[in-house]
Parts: structure tokens; C-alpha cells; sequence
């Protein structure tokens, strides 16, 4: 039985965005099914006059800015005990249906402890489907898409906390978010690992959309955004043993290339966040991981079917192998191709991510004196034929390329005419696929 939610909201002077937000929620939101908790962070626009004649709102005025994750503590302390627990950014505006699709998905399964939205953001792969010019647009495309569809839950290994909805129980156990990402930013992907952690899962519902303004508070002194990011990323980093960054990795530049697969091996999965891609866009098949990393294993078998070595898998028994960028990571790429082959089915796909040092930007920064190599610590580097020779060395067929490319810049445009470059230098990421078969 779903719950009434308590939103809450932290507000520190952008009242125009703080009013937008609200009155969205009083347009398109069912009055029975929340209440509202803002946390005022000592604003010293005309913020506090306003909430000071909102009489539907519940609010605590901080004499200080003790920023997002201690203001969201207070706020889930103001809030009425039995009552669900949702994060809402100020720099949001909601719409049709979407606190009762994100309800609908968190009370599908009690192993669920949190869910979030899509947005206009594509930050976490959290993006819609959908663009738009204006509000009056944005809200006829969300309700088209806010129709309650549970093919459209993405389960997630993080969710962006711009709008998070976690279940009271899960809520207490936590203990409220950690204060030490204090004013801000990395503690929803602390938060979504402690809800794991705790043996719940996390989903992504496509059917509930939201704009989102994207951190304007935060983002107004670039010096002080850059040095808080260091720090908490720092944080994080030794309180999980891995960086942030982690959570990115979830080979999507590859994953397109796969053909109705059924056995699928994950390579190098880490903590799991390819696992969960893999799951949502391939629902039908079978899905195993392989981590040797034994702080990451850790997290990622908590999502899924993961070994800590392939050679405890069966031989001849996957018809695609993701691989990622590993090629670029390990010290024998040879020897690597020829194990996994045995891992193989007949005519099955081994798919990597291939960084292509002969790019414009690479070739930029040698010209500049600029090839660093706290910028490129990857073990490897490879040309296309770099990536085609050993390929076929060792007994592959059929090998494809699919780059990928961006425009360039002033500068790289004038090297590319300069030297008369081929037109395949434009390629800055390659995929590669090949087809495995036995002779």
C-alpha cells in the first residue's frame, strides 16, 4: 500500500525557481498524496517572506546555509514520521502523473527501496526521450510519456538525487545522508550505494519526467563548484575504496552492437553499472559478470550473477562478450584475446570500446607538447590497425569498426587541413566488433 510522500525541498535565495517548483507541485500533483518540507538555508532574497505566507507548507528556517545534505536531514526530521521520503531539487518543475508513477514503481516490490525520474539531463543516463521549446510543450510530451509502464523501470546501480523518492523504512535505516559531502554533490551516489548496501534496489522510472535547471546555486562560482567536486570526490573515494567515476562505466558506447543476444558475459564489470544496462536493454537474456577487483565484486554481486574469474565459467558457452576498454587496461592484451575466445559460442560477438590515439585532439596535444600522462595513464594506446592485427592474430573474423566522432574545434580544424588528414582521423572513440567463428 503506497504511503503519503513528503517532499522536501531546500531553498536558498532563487525564488523564482523556488515558486515555480511549487506551484507545479500544487498544479500536478494529487493534494491527498504529500505534504511539502522546505528547508530554507538562510536566504537573504525575499525567499522567507514568501514561504512565510504559504500556509500549505511545512517549513524550517536554518540561520545558517548548512547545505543539501545536512538541510535534507532537518528536513526529513520535520517530517511526519510515517510518511515516504522524496528529495525534490528547487530548480524543478514537475508534471502530469509523476509522483504517481514513481509510487506505483517503488511499491511494485519490496525489495525496492528507491526510485528516481528522467529528466532533460542525460547526466546518469537519466535522460528522456523527448526535446522540447518551451514549458506548455514540456508539459504535453510528459503526459504522453507519463504513462504508467513497468517495462520502462530501469533497475540502477545510482540515482541522481534531483528527485528521489525512498521508502520511510529504508530512510531509517540510513540514518539520514552523510553529512560529510557537505554543502553538496556525490551524496546521492553515496546514498544510492548505502541503499544497496542495505539489500534494496534502486529504479529508473522512464514513465515520470521532470525539468530540471541543473544545480544553479551551486554552479555560480566555477572556482569554489571545482574545488568542492575535488573534495567530496576525494571523500567518496576513501570511504568506498573506488572513484565516482566508476559509475560511468557502463560500456554504452558498445552495448548498440549486439545482435538479439542470449548468453551474455560482462567483462570487467566493476561495480556493476554495465550489468544493469545490459539487463535493461537485453531483458530476455542471461546475464553473468566477471570482477577481480574484490572491493567492487562486492557491490556488484549485490545486482547480479558475478564471478571473481572466468576460468569458473563454462568454455564455448556466450554468444557476446562485452569487453569494454580492457584492451587498454591490462598487460598482455594478446594473451587476454585468446582466453576469452574459449569463452565463445560458435559465430558468437566479442565487443570493445577502442580509444583511438590517432585522433585530432591526440594529435593537438602532441604538437603542443601537451601529451601529459596524468592524462593518459591507460596502460595502452592503440591505432585501428593496431586493434585489427591482433584481432586477427589471434583467430578472430569478420571485425567491424564503428567509430564515433564529434565536430571539431577552431584548432583541431586547422590541423586536420594543415596535414591533409584522412577523413577516419575524425573519429575520436571507436567501437569494434567481431564475429568469432571456428574453423
Amino acid at each position: 500500500m503506497k504511503k503519503k510522500t513528503s517532499i522536501i525541498i531546500l531553498t536558498y535565495n532563487n525564488l523564482a525557481l523556488t515558486k515555480d517548483c511549487i506551484e507545479s507541485i500544487r498544479k500536478y500533483t494529487d493534494r491527498a498524496s504529500y505534504e511539502i518540507v522546505v528547508v530554507d538555508n538562510n536566504s537573504v532574497d525575499d525567499t522567507r517572506n514568501w514561504l512565510r505566507e504559504q500556509k500549505d507548507l511545512i517549513v524550517v528556517y536554518n540561520d545558517e546555509n548548512v547545505g543539501f545534505p545536512k538541510g535534507c536531514n532537518i528536513g526529513i526530521k520535520a517530517s511526519s514520521k510515517e510518511n515516504d521520503i522524496l528529495l525534490l531539487n528547487n530548480d524543478t518543475i514537475v508534471t502530469t502523473n509523476w509522483l504517481n508513477n514513481l509510487q506505483t514503481c517503488l511499491y511494485s516490490d519490496q525489495k525496492i527501496g528507491a526510485v528516481g525520474a528522467v529528466s532533460n539531463h542525460g547526466a546518469n543516463l537519466q535522460a528522456c526521450d523527448f526535446t522540447y521549446e518551451n514549458f506548455d510543450e514540456m508539459q504535453e510530451k510528459a503526459q504522453k510519456n507519463n504513462i504508467s509502464d513497468a517495462s520502462r523501470w530501469e533497475e540502477k546501480l545510482c540515482l541522481i538525487g534531483y528527485c528521489m523518492l525512498i521508502k520511510r523504512e529504508v530512510m531509517d535505516k540510513l540514518g539520514g545522508l552523510d553529512e560529510g559531502y557537505t554543502p553538496g554533490y556525490i551524496e546521492d551516489n553515496d546514498l544510492s550505494l548505502r541503499i544497496i548496501e542495505l539489500g534494496y534496489k534502486l529504479y529508473l522510472c522512464h514513465d515520470a519526467f521532470i525539468h530540471h535547471y541543473l544545480g544553479t546555486a551551486f554552479r555560480k562560482d566555477e572556482q569554489k563548484f571545482n574545488q568542492l567536486i575535488f573534495k567530496n570526490r576525494a571523500y567518496f573515494e576513501q570511504k568506498w575504496q573506488f572513484n565516482v567515476f566508476t559509475f560511468d562505466h557502463h560500456k554504452n558506447l558498445s552495448l548498440f552492437l549486439a545482435q538479439d543476444p542470449q548468453e551474455i558475459l560482462d567483462y570487467h564489470c566493476e561495480i556493476g553499472s554495465s550489468l544493469l544496462r545490459i539487463n535493461y536493454l537485453f531483458p530476455n537474456a542471461h546475464v553473468v559478470g566477471v570482477e577481480n577487483d574484490s572491493t567492487k565484486l562486492s557491490i556488484s554481486k549485490k545486482i547480479g550473477e558475478v564471478t571473481d574469474d572466468i576460468t569458473k565459467l563454462p568454455k564455448n558457452s556466450f554468444d557476446t562478450i562485452f569487453i569494454g576498454n580492457s584492451l587498454e587496461e591490462i598487460d598482455t592484451p594478446l594473451l587476454f584475446l585468446h582466453e576469452v575466445k574459449e569463452y565463445l559460442k560458435p559465430g558468437g560477438y566479442l565487443i570493445g570500446e577502442f580509444s583511438n590515439i590517432n585522433s585530432i585532439k591526440n594529435i593537438c596535444l602532441l604538437l603542443k607538447g601537451a601529451w601529459y600522462y596524468q592524462n593518459f595513464q591507460k596502460q595502452n594506446h592503440f591505432t585501428k590497425d593496431d586493434i585489427l592485427k591482433m584481432f586477427m592474430e589471434e583467430g578472430y573474423i569478420n571485425g567491424y569498426f564503428y567509430p564515433f566522432s564529434k565536430e571539431f574545434n577552431e584548432e583541431e580544424n586547422e590541423v586536420f587541413q594543415k596535414f591533409s588528414l584522412e577523413n577516419a582521423m575524425k573519429n575520436i572513440y571507436y567501437s569494434f566488433r567481431f564475429q568469432k567463428t571456428f574453423s
